[in-house]
């Protein structure tokens, strides 16, 4: 996705900030003082813990070093299968922090909000209009608080995939728990938008290396 969006001449400056396992960040790469649209990449040591309040922690931590350096005062986010997790958590958990950066646009790709296929019987529970499941995994009660919280100031964009081989998933997130988003920001997200992609190329991960969700992320993010 990066790649895609330095070909566009979207932006040349792209920083790695690298969260180790005791929450430090390593920063590599630099922004340039007359910069445009630069990309932070993050990376987390401990890539497989599944303590979203350890890894939300880890996307502040990555958040605040980038800030420290830079001072950027707003921000879009993008995140990949736990990446959204991150995100999310980090919004519920961090969000209403004293200089914390404004959200201007988040990008969910494949987001397993409500359980993932195979692990929760949850990830199978149907949504209605407003985006609301009608059975919550514990993970997603937690994120109902973000029904008071989520940034106002805030664009989401919502893509997932449907391999349509009648498992209607991407064979790990069902389109009903990457649906489920809708309900836990819609009340106060300043825009709500979902993308349906599907065949080979909605396969999970793959979908971020697919050319029609770079197109979709591209022109969200920066109009192109």
């Amino acid at each position: 996705m990066v790649n895609a969006a330095r070909n566009r001449g979207v932006t040349n400056d792209v920083v790695t900030a690298i969260v180790k396992r005791n929450g430090q960040v390593s920063l590599s790469g630099k922004i340039s003082k007359n910069a445009k649209n630069p990309i932070i990449m993050v990376g987390y040591q401990d890539n497989r813990n599944g303590n979203y309040r350890t890894d939300a922690r880890y996307a502040y931590n990555a958040v605040k070093a980038v800030q420290r350096s830079y001072n950027f005062k707003k921000m879009n986010l993008v995140g990949h299968s736990m990446g959204n997790m991150d995100i999310i958590f980090m919004l519920l958990y961090y969000g209403q922090n004293k200089n914390f950066p404004k959200v201007n646009r988040q990008v969910d790709i494949a987001g397993h909000f409500n359980g993932i296929r195979g692990m929760q019987s949850t990830a199978y529970a149907h949504v209605n209009k407003a985006g609301r499941p009608s059975k919550m995994d514990s993970d997603y009660k937690q994120l109902m608080r973000l029904r008071q919280t989520y940034p106002k100031t805030a664009s989401v964009m919502n893509i997932y995939g449907d391999l349509q081989d009648g498992t209607h998933s991407d064979k790990d997130v069902t389109i009903y728990s990457a649906k489920s988003l809708k309900y836990l920001v819609s009340p106060r997200a300043k825009h709500y938008e979902e993308h349906l992609i599907i065949g080979a190329g909605a396969q999970h991960s793959r979908l971020h290396e697919n050319p029609e969700v770079d197109e979709l992320l591209i022109k969200f993010l920066w109009g192109k």
